[in-house]
């Protein structure tokens, strides 16, 4: 897949448990523990090879977009789903039948800046974007390709002056439903 006919996503991780400096060490990560069915679904059904990633810390002192990673698989059954000893375990599902997925991810390159979620909220240009949408809980979620293309921008004009203010609160709240071990 190109650049230009590639996907784009948001994946959340608290750095606490799985960084970008952890993928970056690592190279490539089954992205598993998702517990959100549209999460799940994001994965399953629109993710494919070559899609492109921002890795974004989440639960932390300054949660933002800090790398950039790319989809490595196809989707497959999440194998913590089947293992009792796991936090993830999920009686209900089975190896003939499973219920969550996960897709492969691997490191592309860390962000010069991370950009913050107070930041990306002062630009009219990413009101849409669904990250800044009140109540969005989701660990994974798709980036519309002009939101992509404009993010990168910020990240080469570092101190640019943002183009709206907005004096209404869309603070994002993190659950622990739908994050990857722990805390993903």
């Amino acid at each position: 897949m190109t650049p230009a006919t590639a996907a784009c996503w948001l994946m959340k991780s608290e750095p606490g448990s799985f960084s970008i400096d952890d993928l970056k060490r690592k190279r490539r990560e089954p992205w598993d523990g998702v517990r959100n069915y549209q999460a799940r679904n994001f994965m399953r059904d629109g993710m494919r090879p070559g899609d492109r990633v921002f890795f974004y810390h989440s639960n932390c002192a300054v949660p933002g977009i800090v790398g950039i990673a790319e989809v490595a698989t196809d989707a497959y059954p999440d194998p913590t789903q089947f293992d009792p000893q796991s936090k993830y375990f999920d009686p209900g599902s089975t190896r003939g039948k499973p219920r969550w997925m996960l897709v492969d991810v691997k490191f592309v390159r860390k962000l010069k800046r991370t950009i913050s979620l107070d930041e990306l909220k002062q630009h009219a240009a990413l009101a849409d974007m669904a990250l800044l949408h009140k109540g969005n809980r989701l660990s994974v979620m798709p980036v519309d390709h002009a939101h992509w293309q404009y993010i990168l921008g910020l990240e080469a004009a570092a101190g640019a002056k943002p183009t709206h203010t907005s004096s209404a609160s869309t603070e994002p709240t993190h659950g622990s439903r739908q994050r990857k071990t722990p805390g993903r």
